[in-house]
């Protein structure tokens, strides 16, 4: 236990102090105070010169009021670039007149990801090591399209959402489609098609023109088999 006759408590001790104790305490103090300024005069140059350095870039920090733990900052600019530790451009971000757009490159300067959103809609494209666009994305008003395409730039699969209902299309490798899958409002339908566009088989509900002008209109539960010519040479229907 300490004992308050040695060691008194500190105000105490403050009324015990002489004249030139009490001094030596002013001047220590002011010392602190004069420190504490430099530091302060010091932190203050290195803020200016950051934010001089950041107006030379056109780019302004903003922070944020701290939510919680955490404080949000919020970095304002019209484009960004990013370079790999070779100096490589691998990511462009920027904003254009008719919207934002972010693009990714790989380390021989191709573009593999492409991402943009203007006023007709969004979209999102996957490239090749060639460049070559593999696969599209697309949302706009009359809903979205997934398009997948080959190496020699075909469309080997397209799915559709429109208004009226899904749909999906296969395409060979010539870029002929060959089979085709739709779900409209009255039923589903299933149609395959020969190397020349011809339909060969259909399933499902459907309405054919003959060669000689004549319709015919087949059910929901109908099979329907075509020769090369286009015409009917066999069906089901119930």
């Amino acid at each position: 236990m300490i004992n308050e006759e040695i060691w008194p408590e500190p105000k105490e001790r403050e009324n015990n102090m002489t004249i030139e104790e009490r001094l030596e305490n002013m001047e220590r103090e002011l010392g602190r105070q004069k420190r504490r300024n430099r530091w302060l005069l010091g932190a203050i140059i290195v803020l200016l010169g950051g934010l001089v350095a950041a107006g030379a870039f056109k780019t302004t920090v903003t922070t944020a009021q701290a939510q919680g733990a955490g404080t949000a900052k919020l970095i304002s600019a019209n484009n960004f670039f990013l370079i790999d530790e070779n100096g490589r451009p691998r990511a462009a971000l920027f904003v254009g007149k008719d919207g934002p757009s972010l693009s990714l490159s790989d380390e021989n300067g191709k573009t593999r990801v492409w991402l943009r959103a203007d006023k007709d809609g969004v979209g999102l494209g996957l490239y090749d090591e060639n460049g070559k666009n593999r696969a599209r994305l697309w949302a706009d008003k009359d809903g979205p399209v997934l398009a997948l395409r080959d190496e020699n730039d075909k469309n080997r699969a397209l799915l559709v959402a429109g208004k009226d209902g899904p749909s999906l299309s296969l395409g060979d490798e010539n870029g002929k489609i060959r089979a085709g899958l739709a779900t409209l409002k009255d039923s589903p339908t299933l149609v395959l098609f020969d190397e020349n566009g011809q339909g060969r088989f259909m399933a499902g509900k459907a309405k054919i023109i003959t060669p000689d002008g004549k319709t015919i209109e087949y059910p929901e539960s109908s099979l329907i088999l075509f020769g090369p010519d286009g015409k009917v040479i066999w069906s089901a229907k119930k």
